[in-house]
């Protein structure tokens, strides 16, 4: 089967080429930047972003199915440039696939799609969308799994929604690098009691699972519904935290702040990082507050059951002392996979 992947060149999509590719699968890299690493393993890569409908149209010629990842993701932004990417690109994308014949996309969302400021504790695909978001990013993956599941429910195609957790490993341009430089710059603290539980991800398995929903997506079973995608084994996250800070040299976080100040800190921080004209993102936004302090775990049985789901066990501490070695001889992450 030919597919095209979008996002091939991101921490996700690389493993998600590397396990396609395995399969005997020809693949499509779609993304901004052209990725020669991709391209002498035979990928083929077309550049574009996801707001070009002539590029996508042509990138999907020949394709049988699409892997949606590319997103923009993160805590802080504008609504704008976040509904622009996730909703309008995957809206686009879509009509694209109807104009070339492609019926089948697998879709990478987000657990965040269901936030509503509350511990989640083993709670299933039966959780009602969030509301009361406090950030853009959760809202747009709403705006764009609820496109897509319409999109194979009014009979256009067939379409799964997966919901990775915290996924982390090799490459993983997004949490262990902003635990490791705030850490290391005395800028992070635990939010909370620090008695969270949350569900992790390795990289690995959440590519796993992209290949089994497209398989999954010739059963009708299967199809036009989400699934929640962990290591189905929540650990404590400050606990984790602390071990990822230990594997790389750094004194374990012992300083705690309360939520409601933590929150507050995020409010104050939200306001004053446009009016100074501050760049990157601030030391503290709500929806992190909360995120860090509450547990958010969920059950994955749906994804055994319906995509025959086992995610891989991977001993933490070896996980942990591959990323850090490569973080501390400075490789760019995905550089630094084997």
């Amino acid at each position: 089967m030919k597919v095209l992947v979008t996002g091939g060149g991101g921490f996700l999509g690389h493993y998600i080429v590397d396990e396609l590719l395995r399969a005997g699968h020809r693949v499509v890299a779609y993304q901004r930047s052209p990725h020669p690493d991709l391209q002498a393993r035979g990928v083929e890569v077309r550049q574009g972003s996801l707001l070009e409908a002539e590029a996508l149209r042509t990138a999907l010629q020949g394709c049988e199915a699409v892997l949606h990842t590319a997103a923009k993701a993160g805590v802080w932004g504008t609504r704008k440039a976040f509904f622009s990417t996730n909703v309008d690109g995957t809206r686009i994308l879509l009509e694209a696939m109807e104009g070339q014949g492609v019926g089948k996309i697998v879709y990478c969302s987000s657990p965040s799609v269901v936030f509503d400021g509350s511990s989640f504790e083993g709670g299933d695909e039966s959780l009602p969308y969030g509301s009361n978001w406090h950030c853009a990013y959760p809202e747009s993956k709403v705006a764009a799994e609820k496109m897509v599941l319409e999109w194979g429910r009014s009979g256009k195609g067939r379409a799964i929604a997966l919901r990775p957790h915290l996924m982390w490993g090799i490459g993983d341009p997004h949490i262990l690098p902003v635990v490791l430089e705030r850490s290391r710059q005395g800028r992070f603290w635990i939010i909370g009691d620090g008695r969270n539980r949350v569900d992790l991800c390795r990289v690995e398995n959440a590519a796993r699972a992209h290949l089994l929903a497209l398989q999954a997506l010739d059963r009708p079973e299967a199809v036009n519904r989400p699934y929640f995608v962990s290591q189905g084994q929540p650990v404590r996250l400050w606990g984790w935290v602390n071990e990822v800070l230990q594997a790389a040299g750094l004194p374990p976080l012992r300083r705690r702040i309360p939520l409601p100040l933590a929150f507050a800190m995020g409010a104050v921080f939200e306001a004053a990082w446009p009016a100074l004209r501050r760049p990157g993102m601030p030391p503290m936004t709500r929806f992190a507050a909360v995120e860090m302090a509450r547990s958010h775990w969920f059950n994955i049985d749906a994804a055994r059951r319906e995509l025959g789901f086992q995610p891989e066990e991977f001993p933490i501490d070896e996980g942990l002392r591959l990323y850090v070695e490569a973080w501390k001889c400075g490789r760019t992450p995905l550089a630094g996979r084997q």
